[in-house]
């Protein structure tokens, strides 16, 4: 082929994930839940509501015993951290590439986050988890990045070892699946977010997973303070004291539309995937990158792909090559806004900066530890997001996009 004729010669459309397949069926069922005589609003009682339905649907789903919808991811994972009685004197291990909202629901528990490396899975490094363990860790919470799972077997068996709990924050991994079963279904707990951006979304929202009866009743304490005004039979035969401490109480709207969304979640996530397995059956073998690291991928949602590098300068040269074939493919090296999800931009964890000037939660006096942050303290995971490019995969790109993508591929890999 002419060196000079771009690989990328069909247009790639705009697009991204549940917001791209949102139409009529969304559109009626907020329609017809605004004209019903009460639009209700979301409380635990005995009359069905779209989140109760939309919570039993994805009960019966996943396989999990207990779905609370809430109204945000960071929400969700704060109800992770509440359930489990995790708070004031903790330590809780998370990585150091995710969204601040990982760490900031350890804050909003008042325990204090502690930032691991991640490895080529782009997810936790199994072996820094265990280096960050103290006599304060009292949980793990492992992210699954980009719809990837982490490496779930081996920080399984950490956990296990010192006897954490294991928290699964798959925010951005909807559907993803371990060894045959839905991500978090095995863990003490995990989190959704059904925000703009995820595999399906309802504009904002969150869920909040657990098989346990306990940390179950506590994590919807934690999400609405006047639960027990309206629902008298919550507490079963649990003896666990109501407490109030925050309103992550969702709505009526957002739940319409994630019961439809969800419905949508296997057609979206087939499309992802075949995409993605046509782009690995079509690259050569790597000469200049590696691919990420992926423990399971039957269960990976298939909506990004990533090489890792040899080193930062053959990455800006493959991204810049990229570009000139046509495609443009996510670094740090690209021109705009950066990519939040390291840990070095956020700025409130980084400086221990609270909402008083007391420094809660680091210097209240149930915490014993003394952890430390400095935007390099996670060289490791500053290196491979470093030599990292990434593709996002999403419901309107076509097989014909995913050929020229590989074909760009391999040839800036071949010439470079």
């Amino acid at each position: 082929m002419d060196k000079k004729e771009k690989a990328i010669k069909t247009p790639i459309k705009s697009g991204g994930l549940g917001w791209s397949v949102i139409g009529d069926e969304e559109i009626q069922a907020v329609t017809e839940l605004l004209r019903s005589p009460e639009l209700l609003f979301r409380y635990r009682g005995s009359q069905p509501t779209q989140s109760s339905l939309f919570e039993r649907e994805l009960e019966e789903k996943l396989g999990i015993k207990h779905a609370l919808f809430v109204n945000t991811g960071t929400s969700a994972l704060t109800c992770c951290l509440a359930g489990w009685e995790i708070g004031p004197g903790d330590e809780v291990i998370v990585p150091a590439y995710t969204y601040i909202a990982t760490a900031s629901a350890v804050v909003n528990v008042g325990a204090v986050p502690v930032l691991a490396e991640i490895d080529e899975s782009l997810g936790l490094d199994p072996e820094d988890v265990e280096r960050k363990i103290t006599p304060y860790t009292k949980a793990i919470i492992v992210v699954h990045m980009q719809g990837v799972p982490a490496r779930l077997d081996a920080i399984r068996a950490v956990a296990r070892k010192h006897n954490l709990i294991l928290i699964e924050d798959c925010c951005q991994a909807i559907g993803s699946k371990y060894k045959g079963e839905y991500t978090g279904a095995r863990s003490h707990a995990a989190a959704w977010s059904l925000n703009y951006y995820k595999v399906i979304t309802c504009g904002e929202g969150g869920v909040f997973f657990t098989n346990d009866d306990g940390a179950f009743l506590r994590g919807v304490y934690q999400s609405d303070p006047g639960t027990p005004m309206w629902d008298s039979d919550l507490k079963a035969d649990l003896d666990i004291p109501p407490f109030t401490r925050a309103g992550y109480r969702s709505n009526e709207i957002a739940a319409a539309i994630a019961r439809v969304q969800l419905k949508k979640m296997d057609r979206i996530l087939e499309h992802t995937r075949k995409l993605k397995k046509l782009l690995l059956e079509n690259l050569n073998e790597p000469i200049h990158y590696q691919r990420q690291h992926v423990d399971d991928p039957e269960g990976d949602c298939g909506i990004s792909f990533a090489m890792i590098m040899e080193d930062k300068e053959v990455a800006k040269k493959f991204s810049d090559a990229l570009r000139e074939e046509g495609l443009v493919i996510g670094s740090v090296f690209n021109e705009g806004f950066p990519d939040r999800h390291i840990y070095s931009y956020w700025d409130a964890i980084i400086t221990k900066t609270g909402a008083t000037s007391k420094g809660y939660p680091w210097k209240d006096p149930a915490y014993k530890g003394n952890v430390e942050y400095s935007r390099d303290m996670c060289p490791r995971t500053l290196d491979i997001l470093g030599r990292c490019l990434r593709l996002g995969i999403h419901v309107n790109m076509t097989e014909q996009n995913i050929l020229e993508i590989a074909e760009a591929i391999n040839k800036v890999d071949a010439n470079l």
